[in-house]
């Protein structure tokens, strides 16, 4: 539910900030969060550790930029209620990437299940049959670089604590960020920051900070395909807060759309199997 607001909550922001620099204080702040978490917990010790920083510089590229990036530059163009559907295809590039990784033979079922994922996301991407939505293109993009983020997340979590791990993901994430938003967008002032400050500390303390703690520690205990899947339910949420808070009640095709994705998504992690004949 926390993270089917996120896309809602970003757009908020957008009020008075550019995609990039709604982006980078949201890091600026979680990477703060996280710094108050490991200051109570005593973890600043664990820094000491190259091979966590090693890790985090490449979680940092694929998921802090890469994978935000994309995805909050769509929510410039698209919808939140696009964002969220198209999203569930981390489910997929998740499938495909650790299965090429560990060589592993795909089911009837997987087989079944990647197809429905790519019908769902077809039905978004081509909805109205006038061409590709930017935005939507953008978050599949952005999506294609979750899989390999989170298996490097899941290698720092075996070293450090999960707080560690994002700490040093938003430490590294946001100078880039903050760059990329100087060079890329229209200069903002701290009175534009203060207008949107509720919505970037939603942004940054609530979601980047303490789901993504549950979400790391999800990822270690459980697969990465699994645990997006258990997430699976986000779009519902994003969907019904878009109606209520900005007034974009859900359209046929995003609801068709959420039939073979969820279908796809329970099929690619076990959840839903093909009886034998």
């Amino acid at each position: 539910m926390v993270g089917g607001f996120l896309p809602v909550a970003i757009v908020l922001s957008y009020v008075s900030l550019g995609s990039l620099a709604s982006l980078a204080w949201s890091t600026l702040f979680a990477g703060i969060s996280l710094g108050v978490i490991m200051l109570y917990r005593g973890s600043f010790h664990e820094l000491r550790d190259v091979r966590l920083w090693k890790y985090a510089m490449l979680i940092a590229l694929f998921i802090g930029i890469l994978l935000y990036g994309f995805y909050f530059t769509a929510l410039k163009i698209t919808t939140p209620g696009n964002v969220a559907i198209m999203m569930l295809f981390e489910v997929f590039a998740s499938f495909i990437f650790f299965k090429v990784f560990r060589r592993e033979k795909a089911s009837s079922a997987h087989i079944l299940g990647a197809f429905l994922m790519v019908l769902g996301g077809g039905i978004i991407l081509f909805n109205d049959f006038s061409g590709i939505n930017a935005g939507d293109f953008l978050v599949l993009i952005g999506v294609m670089f979750a899989p390999v983020g989170n298996f490097f997340q899941q290698e720092a979590r075996k070293i450090g604590s999960s707080e560690t791990v994002l700490f040093l993901r938003y430490l590294l994430s946001a100078p880039p960020l903050f760059l990329l938003a100087y060079l890329f967008e229209r200069s903002w002032t701290l009175n534009d920051v203060s207008t949107s400050l509720l919505f970037l500390f939603v942004n940054g303390v609530i979601i980047f900070g303490f789901s993504k703690l549950w979400w790391i520690e999800s990822i270690h205990r459980i697969s990465v395909s699994k645990a997006t899947a258990l997430g699976s339910v986000a779009p519902f949420f994003t969907l019904v807060f878009a109606w209520m808070i900005l007034a974009q009640p859900p359209t046929m095709w995003q609801l068709l759309s959420l039939i073979p994705l969820v279908l796809g998504t329970l099929l690619l992690t076990d959840h839903l199997r093909l009886h034998k004949m």
